[in-house]
This record gives structure tokens, C-alpha cells and sequence, in this order.
């Protein structure tokens, strides 16, 4: 027999030829096949397409991170002055999306923006950012933006669309501007400008949760119709009535840091605010709030009328007629409070009932708060609306009175609770304009298109507060055709000058010296902000005839809307980040829900599974909808809640067909909107099974006294080290702690050694820090259908735990917490980058690691993906890449940046994984690297601050501290308080724990007990 030699492959085209090989990549890399050649019409991909793609694609998705979609690479011949290869360059501007408002500084590589983070100069936002103005530069690479003008539904060019509305307007006698507020001044003036040219010309704005019945509270009151600015750094005592003051009631970012600052508590420092909250569903402020009574809608009114008769038997003024409420003992607990802090407290309320707020306004000039507390000096800008002339236009243009109706960046078909109303009236009017960047609800029925420039495209101003300007400027080239509005403005009004140079003259016209100079170093910062002078308030509202003018407490079911963190008002419900982002209160993703309390569903015969619920009817007057259930704890019985921003049909595959829409359901009966209906609703099952996808399902710790530890203030201030816990553990030569016997000979860190710190007093979970490190990471999104299967993807989440009413030592997993009213607290939990790592003993493959500076390192390229480590982490914190996220056709690009114009997103310092690999928080070692670099090259080591995590620099409250341990001037050594021992640093802060630390894992990373400044009988109760 003639022996054969061993064969052996002469290179990758012969493999290709093999059977086998062409029936796994035809699953892999159908776009590429037949692998052999052409496909039938001609136009597949050859082979050599293929090896180009094995040889140079998959490396530069390895290497690069980014592939953007340029087909010829042309080398840099005259280098452009700010971009330097691998180098970040970083710019301030101003996130503006509708009424929500953020001063930023954005990082770019390469020309792309790819991280927004707030900008520490700015006194409105607080230098925190919001998880919509983190995820709004993924907005940026939105593929469903139009890609220019429109005029009939066909692209036209912008010379044939700006001739057609000039002719449009020239001919229209009543021509109505629809907006959200606008608090540019110099789109303000463009407008001016418009309406000098049409005389007929009417500007209306509106907000999609109105603020009207403030402001008509405040005219009425004061004169004045603007809302006041609020410093919550101020007061001792805080009241709110269903105002989410720490969530989307007016400015989230700068009110978070204004109250964390009054819970911070240190040696200097042991005493803290109190707040109490009076509202339906749980909120981010009722979760965080000491006192927290459930009540109705209807009953809100009633509730502030008796806080004031209190007030006012205190002070000796004349009462009113206040109807009943139910018990009154934590109201009555708070009235004293507000009694002894007076001026160093504020009440705030979220309704939009004009007699409410009158009454609002009453209790705090009894108070003596204006000019402490409250500002109304410094008017907030951003919510102007008014619900009247709202529904005046509507009326109008459904009469026929309107020629040409303007829609400027907003969406009323969708957002608006008349939508339906203004879509019919649109047929009547001869004319209509969007300057929307997508075709949405509103856009799509109108005659003409202007698309807008993303705010990271644009040079605007803004004046969210009265005297704090900022400004923003574009950070890209226009990736389409679009034009900025206040461009548009310009050209119809008959400039030619364009919006750019029309900024800068009117910031320069009043400049002293050189004015380019002073242009230049107004962008570079990013804000000019001076002081108003303060107003002599004096109080003119009549309180007996708003007593007199409440609405009575219904008896039935009541509906209650409310905004997500995530999600809003539903402008950016497109962007996958935040459809991935977990609801703080609920943990749910990808839907929105009915909340109802435990005891409804128990009357209504509720089933629950594991993420498996019902939909259930909801009747509101003579509208329909089928909705899933949620049990939410802490929901007040007999009312249910519902958020907005949901049920989008034309804002793209990620949004569309996502939830319910909620707006049609506002009450609009007395002219002004309500968020809230109080007659007119049921709820009945349907008896058709729902899966909601959320990220944690279990709602406390179990009985481990090691994951969350908890006082109350009067403790604290006995005994700083009140709710900790000491574990011990058992050896044969006695007990001992934990830390003192280890397997582990320890680590040695010469240079580094990076530690954070996470306030749970300062946390309000409002999830800023895991969109912040999902853009900072290139952490994917998965969609709903890997959620239900536990696949999430995200390094940081933020678990929140609810005190329960099971027996002591009870650790079993209850699907719905028996508390109506439960504790609240919020934990971030990502990689503790343990010094005695779990996960480093059992990977086979040293793929996971610990650094000389601290770090729990991972190889990826080494890991084989055993999960070894994922089961031997105690946090879980450790995620497997099960798919090719960012590049598999089974997730298409509604869920995750498959395609080259989403890619542009992604951060070319953090590798792109591969699916088969363990993913996890590295504490932004890119950013560490780079600074530590950065130093070197002055010649000194980095300082304090200029090193931060992701998840650091986004949190509006400073609860997320990050540091270096080596250093003992930075602030994180300074917090700990560290001490050399005989075993190396030993941290002497009696509020530092790690969790679980009967483990002896010894973290990285130290949480601070949560505090809460309430009576120390109540809670023992």
C-alpha cells in the first residue's frame, strides 16, 4: 500500500473551498457569501471581499474599536490644528433637549464626539450630568435623522424649500409657531425677527408636563409669571408634594447635589435635612425621603390647605376652609419641623392646579423663604408654557383660523394630550413646517421638512436661569444635511447672515477690549454667569379663595403619569441606551406599565412569575388601553401609575411600537393639563400573560446585615460607627475578623493604588453612572429577549433594596414585599477589584488578574470563557459575552450599534468584545492610564481629580468617589481616613464597610452607611 503524505493547506483560499467551512460561515458573514464568487444578480461580496474582512476587518475592530464608514483612507497631509491621532480633544457646550438643560464638556476623538460629562463651571446643572444627557451623543448617530429637507415628502433642496416657505408665509395671514420653551435668547431673536417680517406670525409654547398652573400661581402671588430657582443646600427641612425634585421636576442634576450636600455627614459635620414626601407613586424623592406618606391625586390638594392652617395657627394668621385628610400625624411632624427651621426650609409641590400652588406659595412666605430657599429672582427659563393659549391654538386651527402652523423641535401629535386634535386640525390649514430631525408623529403629517442640526452640531445660546448663559458649539460636521432652526429663522426673516456670526455679535457687542478675545475664552468655558439682585417678594395671592377653589377627593381609582429618568417626555425614546436603562424604582427595561399596589393586585386576582406578569384593561373616560401590571410597593391604594415618553409610532426601530402612549390619557377638561385623573378610571385584568424584562427581581438583601447597614441620626451622633457590622469568624484559636486570616500573602502597590468610596446618603439612584459607563465602555445593549434570559450586559447597576415586613432570618425571595410604604435604598454595585479576588483562583487560564495599582485586570484575548469566575464572584458583577453584539445580524440595529454610523460611538481606547469572553468594570483603567501618562510627560505625579471613573464624573450628587489610596492628600484618602497598621493601611472612617465582609475578599471599593434623620421610636417601630 502506497503511503500518503500528510496534507497540508496552501493557504486561506483553499480553506475556503471546503464544504464545511462554507456551511459555518454562511451563518457568521452572510453578506459575504457565496464565498466562491458573485451572487446571481452580481452584486455579493467575492472572496477576496472576505479575507480582506478576516485579515483587516476583524483586526481593526480588535485594534481600532471603530471602523467608520470611509471606503479609501487618506493619509493627513496638512494635519488639522486641534486633532492629533489618539489624542482626546474636549469642548463645552450645552446639552438642550426640549425643557431638560445640562452644561457639558464633550470629549472627541478624531473628530467624533463620542462622551459627554458636565461641566464643573456651571452653578445651573452643578457639574452633573442626567443618563439622557449622557446617552444624547449616541442620539448624534441616530440612522432614522433625516437626511435633508422635504417638501411633499420628497428631498428637495434647500434653496426649492426656503423659496416654497417664503411664499407660504407671504400668503398666510395667522401663521402660529408651536414649541417647547425656548430659552435661547438668540433663537428668541430670530423668532423676533420672523414675527417683524409676518406680522400675522404667533409663537406658542408648551411643556409636555405643564408647569402652567405655577406660573399663573406665581402672577397671581407675586406679579411675576416665572417659576424660582430652588437651593435645597439650604434648607433644613423639605416637603414635597408629588414634586420628583431629585428626578425630572425642573433641574435633577443641580437639585441632587444641593441635597446631598445637606446629608453629608463627617466628624465637621453631624446633622442633615429631613425630608418628607407626600405623593402617589414611589419616587426617586420618595425612595429617598425620611418621612413618606402615600396619598391620592385628589387628595394633594387637602393635604397642603392643612399643612397651611397649621402654619398659621403657628404664626397667627388667618386660616381656611381646609376639606379632611386621613391622619395627619406625619403631616403635623412636618409642620413643626418647617416651624423650627422657617426660613432654612421649603415646600415645593408638582401639581399643576393653579389653587394649589397659591397655597404653596402661601405656607412658604409664612415661612419666610424667599430669598433664602427660593429665588424668584433668578427665574428658571426652561418651563414657560401655557396650557391656554395652548388649547386656544388647537381650537383655532380646527376652526380653520390658522394659514400656516411652524412646529419648532417639538412633537404635540405625540406629546400633547389634544394630539389627535392638532393632527386633524393640520388638514384645515393651508401650510406646515417641522423642524423635527426625524419624521415623528408630528412631521410625518406635515407639508414640509426642515430638518434641525443635533445640539452637538450647532453654535446656540442659552439662558436656563435668569443672568447663566452658556453656550454650545458643534463638535462634528453636519453628518447630513440638516440646518440649524435658528438658521432657518434667518433665512425666511430675509438675513443672509448666518446663525453663527449672528451669536457671536450680539455676545460681543457689549464685550470691553478685544472681542474675538473674549469670544474665545467665553466658548472655552462654556458659561458666563452673573448674580441677579435679589427681589423684595411680597405675597398678594388670595389663599381663602384657592382653599375654596380645590378639587374634592374622589373615591375611586385615580391615575397618576409620571417620566422615567430614562425615557423623559419621550423625545429621545430611540436612543437604545436608555431604553436598556433600568428604571431605578422598578428595574424594569424595553416597556412601560401600570403600577399598582400590592394590595389592588391582590384584589384584582394578579398572577406573577419570574418576569411574567398580565396585562390588564385601563379605562379612562372613554379611552382604552391594555397595559402590563407591575406590583410596585409604596403605591398608594387606590391609585395607579403610567409613564410617558412610551407608544412611539415614528421615531424609529428602536421606539417604535414600545409601550403605551399615556399622553391622550392627561385630563385637559378645565383647560389646563393635569398629569393626573381622578374620575372616569378602571382597571381590570385581561387575562393575557406579559413578560416585563427587569434586571433584578429579588427587592431586599435577604437578611445579609453585610450588604446594606443603616442608622438613623440620633445614633450617629451617640456613636458614628451606629449600624455597622462587625463580623467575626471562627478559628481554632478563637474568634477573630475576617481580614485577619487569609490564604493570600497579599499585594504589594509601589506606585497606585485606586480605591473608590459610594455615599449611600449622597446616592439617590438616579442612574446617571451606568449610561455614563455603558458610552465610556462600549458596553452593549442586548434588547429585551436577552434581558428576560439574564444576559444583560451593563458593568454598573444600581440595586435597590426595600425594607420588608418577613420575619427575622426569613431569606426567602419574595415576589412582592409586604410593605405598603417600604425604606428605600440604592446601592451601585459594579467590580469591587477585590485584593483577595475570587474570580483570579479559579480562572485556568490567568485571563483574570490583579495589577500592581489594585486593579482586577481582564486579558480578553486569553479568556477561553469558562465563567469559572463569574460563579465565584459573591457581587456578580462579572458579565458573559454570549454574541457578537456590536456586529451579529440576530441583533439588529434597533438594539445595539450594528452599523457603521453607530459605531462612531464607540470609544477607540476600550477594546470591543468578542462574544465567548468575561466582561467587568476596569475603573476606567483607560482613563487611568491616560492621566497617569498625561503627568508623566510634565514630570510629576497626577493630582487628586484629574483621574476619575466614569460613573464619578457623571453623578450629580458626588456620591461616587475615586481616587488614589497611595495618595494622602486626595480626597478619598482623606474620607477613609487611613492609617499605616502593621498590615499596611487600615481605614478609620466608622461609616466605611465593604460589603460582604465576612468574605474577607477585601475590596477596593467602600460604602457608607446609610443614615436616615428619623425619630429613633418610629424607626424601631
Amino acid at each position: 500500500m502506497k503511503e500518503t503524505k500528510k496534507q497540508y493547506w496552501k493557504g486561506l483560499e483553499e480553506l475556503t473551498k471546503n464544504p464545511e467551512f462554507e456551511k459555518h460561515a454562511d451563518k457568521e458573514f452572510p453578506e459575504y457569501l457565496p464565498i466562491s464568487g458573485e451572487n446571481e444578480e452580481g452584486t455579493g461580496a467575492s472572496r477576496r471581499d472576505f479575507l480582506k474582512l478576516m485579515g483587516f476587518g476583524v483586526a481593526a475592530a480588535s485594534l481600532a474599536a471603530c471602523e467608520t464608514p470611509v471606503r479609501k483612507a487618506i493619509p493627513y497631509l496638512n494635519k488639522p490644528v486641534d486633532v492629533d491621532p489618539g489624542v482626546p480633544n474636549y469642548y463645552a457646550s450645552s446639552y438642550v433637549n426640549g425643557n431638560e438643560y445640562c452644561s457639558v464638556v464633550v470629549k472627541t476623538r478624531e473628530g467624533r464626539p463620542i462622551k459627554i460629562d458636565g461641566n464643573k463651571l456651571s452653578t445651573v446643572s452643578g457639574g452633573g450630568t442626567s443618563s439622557q444627557a449622557q446617552a444624547s451623543v449616541l442620539s448624534l448617530y441616530d440612522k432614522e435623522r433625516l437626511q435633508g429637507p422635504e417638501l411633499g415628502g420628497q428631498s428637495v433642496s434647500w434653496d426649492d424649500l426656503d423659496a416654497e416657505v417664503a411664499k407660504q408665509l407671504a400668503a398666510a395671514n395667522r401663521i402660529a409657531l408651536v414649541s417647547a420653551s425656548v430659552f435661547s435668547p438668540s433663537t428668541l431673536a430670530t423668532i423676533d425677527a420672523l414675527k417683524a417680517k409676518y406680522t400675522g406670525l404667533e409663537l406658542i409654547e408648551y411643556d409636555q408636563v405643564s408647569f402652567s398652573g405655577a406660573l399663573a400661581a406665581n402672577e397671581k402671588s407675586f406679579g411675576k409669571r416665572a417659576i424660582p430657582s430652588y437651593d435645597f443646600s439650604k434648607a433644613d427641612t423639605i416637603v414635597s408634594f408629588d414634586a420628583d425634585f431629585l428626578g425630572n421636576w425642573l433641574n435633577g442634576t443641580l437639585h441632587s447635589k444641593q441635597f446631598a450636600q445637606t446629608r453629608r455627614l463627617n466628624d465637621k459635620k453631624k446633622t442633615m435635612s429631613r425630608l418628607y414626601s407626600f405623593e402617589s407613586n414611589l419616587s426617586l424623592t420618595g425612595s429617598n425621603a425620611d418621612y413618606r406618606n402615600a396619598i391620592k391625586p385628589s387628595q394633594q390638594g387637602a393635604y397642603v390647605a392643612n399643612l397651611y392652617n397649621m402654619l398659621a395657627a403657628k404664626a397667627g394668621a388667618p386660616t381656611v376652609n381646609a376639606p379632611k385628610v386621613g391622619d395627619t400625624a406625619v403631616l403635623t411632624k412636618a409642620a413643626n419641623d418647617l416651624w423650627s427651621s422657617k426660613a432654612k426650609s421649603v415646600v415645593v409641590s408638582g401639581s399643576n392646579d393653579e389653587n394649589v400652588q397659591v397655597l404653596v406659595n402661601a405656607i412658604n412666605n409664612l415661612l419666610g423663604c424667599y430669598g433664602t430657599t427660593i429665588d424668584l429672582a433668578s427665574a428658571v427659563n426652561t418651563r414657560k408654557g401655557d396650557d391656554k393659549a395652548m388649547v386656544n391654538f388647537i381650537k383655532d386651527l380646527n376652526a380653520g383660523n390658522i394659514d400656516g402652523v411652524l412646529f419648532f423641535n417639538s412633537n404635540p401629535v405625540y406629546d400633547h394630550a389634544m394630539g389627535a386634535q392638532i393632527a386633524a386640525g393640520l388638514k384645515k390649514a393651508k401650510f406646515s413646517l417641522s423642524t423635527s430631525d426625524r419624521k415623528d408623529e408630528t412631521a410625518s403629517l406635515t407639508s414640509a421638512i426642515a430638518p434641525d442640526n443635533h445640539f452637538l452640531e450647532s453654535w446656540n445660546d442659552f439662558e436656563p436661569v435668569t443672568g447663566k448663559l452658556s453656550l454650545s458649539q458643534p463638535t462634528i460636521s453636519n453628518l447630513f444635511n440638516t440646518r440649524q432652526a435658528g438658521q432657518s429663522f434667518l433665512v425666511w426673516s430675509g438675513s443672509s447672515e448666518s446663525y453663527f456670526d449672528f451669536v457671536k455679535a450680539r455676545w460681543t457687542a457689549n464685550a470691553t477690549g478685544d472681542k474675538q478675545t473674549y469670544w474665545d475664552k467665553t466658548v472655552q468655558a462654556g458659561i458666563l454667569e452673573s448674580s441677579v439682585e435679589a427681589e423684595e417678594v411680597s405675597f398678594a395671592g388670595d389663599v381663602a379663595a384657592a382653599a375654596s377653589g380645590l378639587k374634592s377627593t374622589a373615591s375611586g381609582v385615580e391615575l397618576v403619569m409620571y417620566e422615567k429618568s430614562a425615557i423623559g417626555n419621550g423625545s429621545q425614546a430611540n436612543n437604545p441606551w436608555l431604553q436598556e436603562m433600568p428604571d431605578p424604582i422598578t428595574k424594569a427595561v424595553w416597556d412601560n406599565y401600570l403600577t399598582i399596589s400590592p394590595k389592588m393586585a391582590e384584589e384584582l386576582g394578579l398572577k406573577l412569575g419570574d418576569m411574567t406578569t398580565q396585562l390588564v384593561t385601563l379605562t379612562v373616560g372613554n379611552q382604552t388601553v391594555k397595559v402590563p401590571a407591575m406590583v410596585q410597593p409604596g403605591q398608594a391604594n387606590g391609585t395607579v401609575g403610567l409613564a410617558v415618553g412610551y407608544g412611539r409610532t415614528s421615531a424609529g426601530k428602536v421606539a417604535n411600537g414600545v409601550g403605551v402612549n399615556a399622553y391622550p390619557l392627561m385630563d385637559y377638561k378645565t383647560g389646563a393639563q393635569s398629569k393626573s385623573v381622578t374620575s372616569g378610571v378602571s382597571v381590570s385584568l385581561s387575562g393575557e400573560e406579559y413578560k416585563v424584562a427587569q434586571t433584578q427581581t429579588h427587592h431586599t438583601y435577604m437578611g445579609r446585615e453585610n450588604v446594606i447597614q443603616e442608622s438613623i441620626l440620633s445614633k450617629y451622633q451617640k456613636d458614628p460607627s451606629a449600624g455597622r457590622d462587625f463580623p467575626m469568624i471562627t478559628t481554632y484559636s478563637g474568634k477573630t475578623k475576617p481580614g485577619n486570616v487569609s490564604l493570600w500573602s497579599g499585594h504589594e502597590y509601589p506606585n497606585h493604588h485606586w480605591g473608590m468610596t459610594i455615599d449611600l446618603n449622597s446616592c439617590t439612584g438616579c442612574g446617571a453612572c451606568t449610561v455614563s459607563c455603558q458610552a465610556e465602555n462600549n458596553v452593549p445593549v442586548v434588547g429585551k429577549e436577552e434581558v428576560l434570559n439574564r444576559r444583560e450586559m451593563t458593568w454598573l447597576r444600581i440595586d435597590r433594596y426595600y425594607s420588608s415586613d418577613a420575619p427575622e432570618g426569613d431569606l426567602r425571595e419574595m415576589e412582592i414585599p409586604s410593605a405598603d410604604n417600604p425604606e428605600v435604598t440604592f446601592q451601585p454595585m459594579m467590580c469591587q477589584q477585590c485584593n483577595n479576588a475570587p474570580c483570579e483562583t479559579v480562572c485556568p487560564v490567568a485571563a483574570t488578574n490583579h495589577s500592581t495599582e489594585g486593579l482586577n485586570q481582564m486579558a480578553y484575548n486569553r479568556c477561553i470563557g469558562t465563567r469559572y469566575c463569574a460563579n465565584n464572584c459573591p457581587y456578580k458583577v462579572r458579565r458573559f459575552n454570549w454574541f457578537k453584539y456590536h456586529d451579529n445580524d440576530q441583533f439588529p440595529e434597533n438594539t445595539s450599534m450594528n452599523n457603521d454610523l453607530g459605531k462612531m460611538v464607540l470609544n477607540p481606547d476600550v477594546t470591543v468584545r468578542s462574544r465567548g469572553v468575561m466582561e467587568k468594570c476596569s475603573f476606567c483603567v483607560q482613563r487611568i492610564q491616560y492621566g497617569k501618562l498625561e503627568a508623566k510627560k510634565e514630570g510629576r505625579r497626577p493630582v487628586d481629580g484629574e483621574i476619575t471613573s466614569a460613573c464619578a464624573s457623571a453623578c450629580p450628587s458626588e456620591a461616587i468617589v475615586f481616587g488614589d489610596l497611595k495618595d494622602p492628600k486626595s480626597r478619598i484618602s482623606q474620607m477613609l481616613k487611613l492609617e499605616n497598621g502593621e498590615n499596611g493601611p487600615e481605614v478609620k472612617e466608622e461609616r466605611a464597610y465593604h460589603v460582604l465582609e465576612e468574605l474577607s475578599v477585601k475590596p477596593n471599593v467602600w460604602y457608607f452607611t446609610k443614615i436616615r434623620n428619623k425619630e429613633e421610636k418610629e424607626a424601631n417601630a
